[in-house]
């Protein structure tokens, strides 16, 4: 096999990033925006020494899983690597993701699995579900400002101003910058040396924050720039808050080149400094640089299994690791004696103390810190044992320290809710190998046509 090779492929799997897998003479093919069961001519376009990646020339013959993408820029933009795959489909390729990880990386055994695991939770429909969206902002070869997302692993964007899992409003609020922007002559940012040496500068606008609580209909605007303010802002401010639900209009100000998106200061120039929302009855102030799930239909179900798998009865006393803002700390509450939430960043701490003001929650107690040490220090100096412990980590799982103070601390049940299956299953097999059963599992699908899944586990102490 050599690059550049014409070949037909069958798509017999897909990997953890999307991509089709098949087989050319023996050789297997990684190949973008192929769906199982496609027969498609591929270009061979990087050969390692097992394996290769290639690029989807034509689809022979169409998968039955195949379906026409609703996004026009699927392809190029990549923000949703199984769009052409139908949802139905979809589900059961992300709920064998999480059996796979189990049993290859976790050792558990297969008809275990089967046994336990519940069906995965999708959506009724799945699009339009983001209450959040990110465009950076440029110009096309005509000069005409255009918004949209970054074409994979590069920096060019790809013009879109109405994807289609984002807020419906988002397209207006665009067109109304975009009209703006190119109305009264607004730079935008340019990253290259070229723009950094001529008369301009890099430019002033950099991107476009957009967000909109689901249940209370308030919108957020937060432009983030390579400046301190911007010219005829009053103008915009004019046109934007013609749009139904706008509740805020900010700028953050980022004069630092950079990858990250958001600077460290950021001026409500209109409106209030947050939104509102709501994740059942708890209620959440959202600023522009909060976190807050991004899926609010699932994360309220996501949340309702973690509050089940706990199996509070109102005498428990509760530890949430890597709690962010609160929001399982929360939902725990009501039906917890005490919540106690650790999470490392500052300033989800005080959203989360702020989240339980409003709420009048006061069962709920918020450090700072890493897991690994807050919950040594409480526990040994303090004897402030656990009951139920839940844990939502990041990507990278559960730290070993985090593992071993839990398993330390020996709550009668642990609730384990996981973004990525494979350090799920790593860190399971810790827990199980050292006193704890896995007795639930299931998945929900927080992110509809990414390759992306939840899963909420529940383990109980032998």
């Amino acid at each position: 096999m050599e690059k550049n090779d014409i070949v037909n492929v069958t798509i017999e799997d897909m990997s953890n990033s999307g991509e089709g897998i098949g087989k050319a003479d023996g050789f297997t093919l990684f190949i973008k925006d192929a769906v199982i069961g496609d027969k498609v001519e591929a270009k061979v376009m990087k050969v390692k020494k097992t394996y290769g990646y290639a690029r989807l020339m034509k689809v022979v013959e169409p998968s039955s899983y195949r379906v026409e993408p609703r996004c026009p820029v699927h392809r190029s933009c990549g923000g949703c690597q199984i769009q052409a795959m139908d949802y139905k489909n979809q589900l059961k390729l992300k709920d064998d993701l999480i059996t796979n990880a189990l049993i290859r990386i976790g050792g558990f055994e297969s008809g275990f699995i089967s046994a336990i695991k519940e069906p995965i939770i999708g959506m009724d429909e799945p699009y339009r579900y983001r209450n959040k969206a990110q465009y950076p902002i440029g110009r096309d070869k005509e000069g005409k400002a255009i918004a949209g997302f970054y074409a994979g692993r590069t920096h060019s964007i790809i013009p879109n101003t109405d994807c289609v899992i984002g807020a419906p409003e988002n397209e207006k609020i665009l067109r109304v910058i975009l009209d703006y922007i190119d109305e009264f002559g607004i730079t935008v940012y340019d990253e290259s040396e070229s723009a950094k040496n001529s008369a301009e500068g890099n430019g002033l606008v950099r991107h476009v924050l957009i967000r909109k609580g689901f249940k209370t209909g308030e919108i957020m605007v937060c432009l983030v720039i390579n400046g301190k303010d911007l010219p005829h802002g009053d103008e915009l401010i004019r046109r934007l808050t013609e749009i139904p639900g706008m509740t805020s209009i900010s700028l953050n100000i980022n004069k630092v080149k950079t990858n990250v998106i958001m600077g460290d200061k950021t001026r409500t120039i209109w409106g209030r400094d947050y939104i509102e929302d709501y994740i059942g009855k708890v209620k959440f102030r959202i600023s522009p640089r909060s976190f807050y799930q991004v899926n609010p239909v699932q994360t309220e179900r996501l949340y309702s299994l973690a509050l089940e798998y706990a199996g509070l009865k109102g005498e428990e006393t509760v530890w949430d690791l890597y709690c962010g803002i609160g929001t399982i700390s929360l939902f725990l509450a009501g039906k917890a004696k005490k919540v106690y939430g650790v999470e490392v960043v500052p300033e989800a701490i005080a959203d989360a103390r702020e989240n339980a003001r409003i709420n009048g929650i006061d069962n709920a107690e918020f450090f700072v810190g890493k897991a690994e040490e807050v919950l040594p220090e409480k526990y040994e100096k303090e004897g402030i044992h656990a009951d139920v412990i839940v844990v939502d980590p990041p990507r990278k799982g559960c730290e070993r320290a985090c593992l071993e103070t839990m398993l330390k601390m020996a709550p009668k049940r642990i609730v384990y809710v996981s973004c990525d299956p494979a350090t799920l299953a790593r860190d399971l097999r810790i827990l199980c190998d050292n006193g704890y059963e896995l007795k639930r599992l299931c998945g929900v699908d927080q992110f509809c046509h990414s390759m992306h899944v939840e899963v909420v586990t529940s383990l109980e102490r032998k």
